[in-house]
């Protein structure tokens, strides 16, 4: 009877193994999708503007874009992060833009720290279904900005509202849109 045993537990250590395999593949897949997570839904944000996720575009896309006469008010907003030393604020508050012209906002930030600190902002643009018409040429935001002890500094946003906004009936009634930033401290600091 142990002899007969025998081979029936060695398949059922085979099915063990196979079975153990598997779910280990599945635990590494299901791993590196969680750290791919983060890099696919940028890259889905941005090319959707889902979730006020803002376009880049470079300078030669955005002299081809047409100007047209209508025109939609832009809100500027601003935000640091708790424990963040820096003032920081839109030069305007608002402004009307005509819709597909290249325009440009400036935000001010100082650092009130007696250190040099270094910064990254986050942006997004509500209402949400407008951030994939809210293109940005040039902006302080694509890059990390480290500001010494008690600097002050004007930093730039080139953009530009898609004249295919119009057409979307998701966004064509839309009269403002809020381009939003928080500075955050860079980890790198």
């Amino acid at each position: 009877m142990t002899a007969a045993a025998h081979p029936v537990g060695e398949g059922q250590n085979r099915s063990n193994l196979k079975v153990a395999l598997i779910a280990l593949g599945v635990a590494l897949g299901m791993l590196g999708l969680g750290y791919a997570s983060v890099p696919l839904y940028r890259m889905f944000c941005q090319v959707t503007g889902l979730g006020g996720t803002t376009q880049r575009v470079d300078a030669a896309q955005a002299s081809k874009v047409a100007v047209l006469d209508q025109t939609m008010s832009v809100r500027f907003d601003a935000n640091t992060a708790p424990g963040l030393a820096w003032k920081f604020q839109p030069e305007k508050a608002t402004t009307t833009v005509r819709i597909g012209e290249r325009q440009m906002a400036t935000y001010l930030a100082k650092n009130n720290s007696d250190r040099p600190i270094t910064g990254i902002a986050s942006f997004n643009v509500s209402p949400a279904q407008a951030g994939k018409y809210f293109d940005k040429v040039q902006c302080f935001c694509f890059n990390e900005q480290t500001l010494q002890p008690g600097q002050e500094v004007r930093m730039p946003v080139l953009f530009y509202v898609d004249p295919a906004i119009v057409g979307d009936p998701d966004a064509s009634d839309i009269e403002q849109i809020t381009l939003s930033y928080t500075f955050y401290e860079s980890t790198k600091s």
